[in-house]
């Protein structure tokens, strides 16, 4: 991650990594019960209650934490808690990459080999001349996206009229690592506190969220590889300067990365409209909060692997908030519970 000036914010942030000392539930123990700070049963993914758990440590000590490790499938995508679905869709992907686009087969070779960070590669469907075969095997030595689209759609996407049947997009920032969000939290002394995002896709939430992400303190923002906005010139626009200072990781499976973030002591709150209501729910420590999809909300099994389900109380005739508004409304929450 670079600043506008081209100087490394890693750099300036991040010292040699050290390892992180965290303290684990023994093996065994049932992750289902989250603990709250009233007597009342707290609403958990798989759905019911669970007795009350004790409340962790302070920041500072130990940080309780344990997990349920059963491997399960993802076949679906839970209720949504409240965002309009006109918000995700072609249309939206279209824009946000016409932002930072590389075309052309050399082009877009050299841009892999450079090791600039490539979102995603579009490649008209059916073409698999030499160039092109070299170009879908340096994507899937990096572990890039490649989409197999119609010419009528790479000429929509196209700023030049001269794609060959091959565009890239690139990312407007240098991602960092969930080590490095780690690593910010070690430095300030403070219980990590990491926002994740499950397949947000339009730039402008992204964006947003970045900048509450900085404002409430958190370390950072985890989002998956794939099915999801990358780090697009829209996105920084939106984030009014916040990636500058704030670590974007992105990651092949959110679900394996909250699985050894509680190897860290973190425990997982999701939002959901059918959860229990936020101020209900103890949000101190260390802690990931995880936003859904614009449209279907969190994913079944990334919701079961949160410890809370946190809902956002509503007084008004809808039921929907834009992921962003959510995203700032639990932040400070957790912000006004760590300041207690």
């Amino acid at each position: 991650m670079t600043d506008l000036a081209g100087r490394s914010v890693e750099a300036a942030l991040y010292p040699a990594g050290r390892s992180v000392e965290t303290a684990r539930h023994p093996a065994g123990r049932n992750v289902e019960t989250a603990r709250h700070l009233t007597k009342q049963p707290v609403r958990h993914a798989a759905g019911g209650s669970g007795e009350k758990q004790p409340v962790r440590h302070a920041a500072g000590g130990n940080w309780e934490s344990s997990r349920d490790s059963t491997p399960q499938e993802e076949t679906g995508k839970s209720s949504r808690y409240g965002m309009p679905q006109e918000e995700t869709g072609k249309g939206m992907e279209e824009k946000q990459i016409n932002e930072l686009l590389v075309e052309g087969r050399n082009p877009v070779t050299e841009a892999l080999r450079s090791g600039k960070p490539v979102d995603r590669v579009y490649i008209l469907d059916g073409c698999k001349d030499g160039p092109v075969m070299t170009i879908k095997r340096e994507a899937v030595k990096r572990n890039v996206q490649i989409k197999y689209v119609e010419k009528e759609r790479l000429d929509r996407m196209s700023e030049t009229g001269r794609h060959q049947g091959v565009i890239a997009s690139v990312a407007a920032y240098e991602y960092g690592t969930v080590e490095d969000i780690l690593r910010l939290a070690r430095e300030k002394g403070e219980p990590p506190f990491i926002i994740l995002l499950d397949n947000i896709e339009d730039p402008h939430n992204l964006g947003a969220i970045i900048r509450t992400a900085n404002l409430a303190g958190a370390h950072g923002v985890i989002i998956p590889k794939n099915r999801a906005v990358g780090l697009t010139a829209v996105v920084a626009r939106t984030s009014a300067g916040a990636l500058n200072y704030t670590p974007v990781a992105r990651v092949a499976n959110l679900t394996k990365t909250i699985e050894q973030l509680r190897d860290e002591g973190l425990w997982f709150v999701c939002a959901d409209m059918d959860g229990t209501r936020m101020y209900d729910l103890n949000l101190k420590g260390p802690i990931g909060l995880v936003i859904g999809n614009e449209g279907t909300g969190v994913g079944r099994l990334v919701k079961e692997k949160c410890d809370m389900v946190a809902a956002i109380p509503m007084k008004g005739e809808i039921d929907s908030l834009n992921a962003s508004v959510a995203a700032g409304v639990l932040a400070y929450e957790i912000v006004r519970q760590r300041l207690l």
